[in-house]
């Protein structure tokens, strides 16, 4: 136990020795988030802010898992290891093409949505279809909380693309203000954790502490005020490691629990849209994600991200105790 929890540290320690290097570099080259005009005014001040730092974790986790798959390879399945990240490795990949085209234009517009939700849909695809080829899932879903298996048969893999596309834009969407995204997916990755240690998931354990650490590692220089943002490159791959893990642990729909919070944010973007189209003009929100409505009504990012990680580790306790 205390060498996986090494390899989830050394994780945190990797990530954030390479945050503390190329960050003034990134400075140099001035490879600086754009900011949107319609998003809060006050975060015009961040214009500028190196991004596409979720490079660095994605690096230290790939680091990690390399020389922990050596170390343990008597005790975990390197094919769960291999399929997941390279899940998560494929969404950040998309994620680098769409921050890339955004540094290029100098603008908050990369790919469009139908290009990245297209690249987002192949992945979602292959990750489902391969886990079902090497038997780590099959067509019966499994429900939380009643300890019950619903047989989908074909309908399984529809509903289990559309929760990995759903899941991983759900966590891009968390990323709006700094620290939130990695804040809230190292609380689910906490969860996931624990629920593997009590259940002996090796493999799992090892995955979930190697993200966790990416996580403590990158909120070191991404809590307020934030020396870097993750952007789609991170936010993308967190997403395909956090639904990834919840398909490994064999309950994939425990994700829209422990991740409430992504849920939440999701809902407050659809809930706005619909209500501004069926009012003609009027807006639920002040604005959406909710994350900003809460900005509007005084809240502070840091008094934001507290909040989302407590309500994230009630619905992970919920889970833990009830499954």
């Amino acid at each position: 136990m205390y060498l996986y929890l090494l390899s989830g540290a050394s994780t945190a320690a990797i990530t954030a020795i390479l945050l503390r290097i190329f960050i003034p570099k990134l400075r140099s080259l001035k490879l600086g988030q754009p900011i949107y005009d319609i998003g809060p005014r006050w975060h015009k001040s961040k214009e500028g802010t190196p991004t596409m730092g979720g490079i660095f974790f994605i690096a230290a986790v790939i680091a990690s898992l390399i020389v922990s798959s050596l170390v343990f390879r008597e005790e975990i399945d390197p094919g769960k290891i291999i399929i997941v990240t390279s899940s998560a490795l494929l969404f950040g990949l998309i994620g680098i093409v769409d921050d890339s085209a955004k540094l290029r234009k100098r603008e908050n517009q990369g790919l469009t949505a139908p290009q990245k939700f297209l690249l987002q849909l192949v992945v979602a695809i292959a990750f489902v279809l391969t886990l079902s080829k090497q038997g780590y899932i099959n067509t019966s879903l499994h429900i939380p909380f009643f300890d019950v298996y619903v047989e989908l048969g074909v309908f399984y893999y529809i509903v289990a693309v559309i929760l990995v596309c759903g899941i991983v834009n759900s966590v891009n969407l968390t990323d709006g203000i700094d620290g939130l995204a990695s804040s809230v997916t190292g609380a689910v990755m906490i969860f996931f954790s624990i629920f593997s240690a009590i259940n002996e998931q090796n493999t799992e354990l090892l995955l979930s502490l190697v993200f966790l650490g990416a996580c403590i590692g990158f909120l070191v220089y991404n809590i307020y005020p934030a020396k870097i943002f993750m952007g789609d490159t991170g936010s993308l791959f967190l997403g395909g490691a956090a639904v990834g893990m919840s398909f490994l642990i064999g309950s994939p729909l425990v994700i829209l629990i422990t991740g409430i919070v992504y849920v939440i944010e999701t809902a407050s973007v659809i809930l706005q849209v619909l209500f501004f189209k069926a009012t003609h003009g009027k807006r639920l929100f002040k604005m959406a994600p909710i994350h900003h409505h809460f900005e509007k009504c005084g809240l502070s990012e840091n008094q934001i991200v507290i909040m989302s990680v407590l309500i994230t580790a009630l619905a992970s306790i919920l889970l833990i105790i009830l499954m």
